[in-house]
């Protein structure tokens, strides 16, 4: 054992004391202190060797070492670290849609910081490293069910604040249309429309773990514990009106002087194409502005009239509207007031406001709810009241008018919740080409 201890280099000595203390604060960090036991390996491969770590890139002959395996371990490395970077502190998305323009906008390449709330630990076992829920160049599910883990989450340095803009796993992509085209449409928009048994028949179900879920990034506007409610577009959080942020847009209707607006009018308003909409009809054009867009169109020349867009009847509602019950005529610009559920959180529940919370109640939280002879049964029992078992927040894009959030599907449960969007890296204009593609003004811009 002397002779063991008197090999021991002191230089290495040193790096595996540093490579020891940073491996127990991660540990700790994790709370899953059973990993202790690598450092055992950690002091073998700094220390002691009785493992031949280094022998297989070494040439038997002349102990030189190898160029493959030497670009091997290269490259396993680059793996590991891209492995641990992308779980623990950053994971970069690309924006598909506009419902958060002009914040972010479509072709927007950012990173999700997931260190600020703590990082979600993996919740699907045995899943492609670097996929999300399909193989490359394929529909096929890049995971497998056989083993979920229970949901898990790190600490983080904060919390989710009122105005956050996070990203999250959708709330209702557990159940899909693997070949489903339209993709403004979901598994339960349908079942509202047609029914459970028709889509049954004829479509393909696709059942996905929570982790597995399409990623929405949305802007938090109710958090644990807030009443929320909307009066003619405008967000009232515990009473208080919202701090409406600069880029936040929403549809108005107007005619053009000229009788159409140009390219390069909506090019300047910085307005995408997906969400102008034309009534050939009576020339009326339906655009997302914000506010100060709004002004300088209502000051020029080039419009009639405008007139800013208000869904008030939700029999004219172009979309289905939470909680989807006859006795809440809400509608887009119009809703509330509603609590939104914490944690040891205990509200009463009759049948008035059960709509509200059923989907949490059976689905988030897994318990088994009925309603049947005018009163409510949860897990078997008659219940006037409900304890809520985890956080949930409500969402909203910045494109008040052309975003699916939860006016239209409800709460987001804590353990949906990904991160927090943090920088544009990169942002390409889908309709351009070449150098003209770059959308020089918003690359590498804090996410605010």
């Amino acid at each position: 054992m002397p002779e063991l201890f008197g090999k021991i280099n002191r230089k290495n000595l040193s790096y595996f004391l540093i490579a020891t203390a940073v491996y127990v604060l991660f540990v700790y960090w994790c709370g899953n202190f059973w990993l202790l036991f690598a450092i055992l390996i950690l002091a073998d491969l700094f220390l002691f060797r009785f493992i031949p770590w280094t022998s297989w890139k070494r040439n038997k002959t002349t102990g030189k070492h190898r160029l493959i395996p030497e670009l091997v371990e290269t490259i396993l490395a680059a793996v590991a670290i891209a492995f641990v970077l992308r779980l623990f502190i950053l994971e970069a998305y690309v924006i598909p849609t506009s419902s958060m323009e002009k914040t972010i906008n479509i072709g927007d390449y950012i990173f999700v910081n997931k260190l600020k709330y703590g990082p979600r630990m993996p919740m699907t076992l045995f899943s492609m490293p670097f996929t999300h829920n399909t193989l490359p160049f394929s529909s096929r599910p890049s995971y497998k069910t056989w083993k979920e883990l229970r949901y898990n989450r790190l600490p983080g340095y904060s919390r989710v604040r009122n105005y956050d803009i996070v990203v999250f796993n959708f709330p209702e992509g557990d159940t899909v249309l693997p070949d489903l085209t339209d993709k403004n449409e979901t598994y339960y928009t349908l079942v509202r429309k047609i029914g459970r048994d028709s889509l049954l028949n004829h479509h393909k179900i696709l059942v996905r773990p929570v982790d597995k879920k399409e990623n929405y990034i949305k802007r938090c506007m109710g958090l644990p514990g807030d009443t929320l409610r909307i009066l003619h577009g405008t967000v009232y959080i515990n009473g208080y009106k919202e701090i409406v942020p600069e880029q936040v847009q929403y549809n108005y209707f107007l005619m053009a002087a000229s009788g159409n607006l140009g390219s390069d009018l909506l090019d300047s308003l910085d307005i995408s194409w997906y969400d102008v909409n034309y009534n050939e009809y009576n020339a009326i054009f339906e655009i997302p502005l914000t506010e100060k867009n709004y002004a300088s169109l209502e000051e020029s020349q080039l419009v009639r009239g405008i007139r800013k867009h208000e869904s008030v009847d939700p029999a004219f509602s172009q979309q289905q509207v939470f909680p989807f019950d006859r006795n809440y005529l809400w509608t887009e610009d119009n809703m509330g007031p509603l609590v939104v559920p914490k944690k040891n959180m205990t509200l009463p529940i009759n049948l008035d406001n059960i709509p509200l919370y059923a989907r949490i109640i059976s689905v988030y939280e897994k318990n088994n709810l009925q309603i049947k002879e005018n009163a409510i049964y949860i897990n078997g029992e008659k219940s006037s009241s409900y304890t809520f078992r985890m956080n949930y927040y409500f969402v909203m894009g910045d494109n008040r008018h052309n975003s699916n959030d939860s006016r239209f599907w409800g709460f987001v449960p804590e353990d949906h919740i990904i991160g927090k969007a943090w920088l544009v890296w990169l942002s390409l204009e889908k309709n351009r080409s070449g150098v003209k593609k770059i959308r020089w003004n918003k690359m590498f811009k804090i996410i605010k």
